[in-house]
């Protein structure tokens, strides 16, 4: 069954690539990209991926492509 993880994406920082979990269980994700061309959304998906232990073709992005805060869906 999949299930959906809520991100904040902060592009263009010199923390990246990182993810940072809150004491509320937020998640933040610091990437190099830009926000420019979908790149900053790809550099996301790849490296949640890398943090969570699934392939890459498992995370697809559902909501907010334009926003800093975005869904990603994981299929299992």
């Amino acid at each position: 069954m999949p299930r959906q993880i809520v991100v904040t994406v902060k592009p263009s920082s010199r923390k990246g690539p990182l993810v940072e979990t809150g004491p509320d269980g937020s998640v933040t994700v610091f990437v190099r990209e830009p926000a420019a061309e979908g790149r900053a959304n790809k550099a996301v998906a790849e490296i949640l991926a890398d943090h969570l232990g699934v392939p890459k073709r498992k995370i697809a992005l559902v909501g907010g492509a334009t926003a800093r805060t975005k869904r990603f869906r994981i299929d299992n």
